[in-house]
């Protein structure tokens, strides 16, 4: 149940975060928000963890600000896996809405987060 729950947290994140800035796209489909969310929550469970990893020295210096350049990052990956999510722009522009994105959906699924019940 609480996986079904924090996937709904992604998608709503999602969601909110196409809502807020336009450069960002999430596909209207209910089904096609949820695979997304479902798609994002894996490269987050699987990929971010090795690119933490790899990149700790250079988190360390910047005392934790990188990991705002590793969300963006994901999120691209997952713009990339993905048909439902499409982040407008060149590279650079792709990188910064990417960037705000990421900003975005960490705020949005922290504050859901409160509303989950804690493990028993």
């Amino acid at each position: 149940m609480r996986l079904i729950l924090r996937i709904i947290i992604n998608a709503v994140a999602l969601w909110v975060t196409a809502w807020l800035i336009s450069a960002i796209s999430v596909t209207e489909d209910l089904v096609g928000l949820l695979i997304v969310a479902i798609i994002f929550g894996l490269v987050n469970a699987f990929i971010r963890p090795i690119v933490k990893l790899l990149t700790l020295p250079l988190s360390i210096i910047t005392l934790g600000l990188f990991s705002l350049v590793i969300n963006a990052l994901m999120l691209l990956l997952t713009a990339l896996l993905t048909d439902g999510l499409a982040i407008q722009g060149g590279f650079i522009e792709q990188f910064f809405w990417a960037l705000v994105g990421g900003i975005v959906i960490s705020i949005v699924s922290t504050v859901l987060n409160w509303f989950l019940p804690d493990k028993k």
